[in-house]
């Protein structure tokens, strides 16, 4: 099964605007986590993030937004259109992965897979918070940083054949510097991951309730 020409049906209608801003949209940010200052990214161990992925493969190629939310455990995956309509949502846990798609939810242990498996592409949802957060993982080889000695190029060898990882700019956000601009290709798979907002999260604590 591969629901690509989902994907492809709701680009077509917005062509002209496919790199899409996400500048004054509304934080899905959960009501048990407070926003935090850090001065590295590793220091956060919960996050949030608003930005654009655009993917391309041998039969397409389409950009949505994107918003993730990552915590030590879980991930929260959801790609929308310009105007909201969810077109695909992904989340996480450490034994399960589920993904919603036209209003039908898909189980699998491997999220990575199972994004394969129903669309045709997939992202390494298990690294990639490393890498948007300028972290490389054990099974990554640092083939070139730049001046100030942050990765420019990374191969992962995870899998049957390699992640191509491409750290193309940097900014601040949350008091840490992190790539604003992601470039990814796995065979003829190519994505690119632009980061517009990245806050630092951290849980806030339970009250206790009152005795009456």
């Amino acid at each position: 099964m591969n629901n690509l020409n989902y994907f492809t049906k709701i680009s077509a209608s917005i062509t002209a605007l496919l790199l899409i801003t996400l500048t004054g949209c509304a934080s899905h940010k959960p009501i048990d986590y407070a926003p935090m200052q850090v001065k590295s990214a590793s220091q956060a161990k919960a996050w949030e993030l608003q930005g654009k992925l655009a993917v391309r493969t041998p039969d397409d190629k389409f950009s949505t937004n994107l918003y993730w939310f990552h915590t030590q455990t879980n991930d929260e995956l959801t790609l929308t259109t310009m105007l909201g309509t969810t077109v695909m949502s992904l989340n996480k846990t450490p034994s399960q992965a589920s993904l919603e798609i036209e209003d039908k939810v898909y189980r699998d242990t491997d999220a990575e897979e199972l994004l394969r498996r129903l669309t045709g592409w997939s992202i390494p949802v298990d690294t990639l918070p490393l890498w948007i957060t300028g972290q490389i993982s054990p099974q990554d080889e640092v083939v070139a940083v730049d001046q100030l000695g942050r990765p420019m190029e990374v191969l992962n060898h995870t899998g049957k054949s390699p992640w191509h990882v491409s750290f193309s700019s940097w900014q601040t956000q949350s008091g840490a510097e992190l790539p604003r601009q992601l470039q990814l290709q796995r065979n003829e798979i190519r994505l690119k991951l632009q980061v517009s907002q990245w806050q630092a999260l951290t849980p806030t604590p339970i009250k206790a309730s009152q005795p009456e």
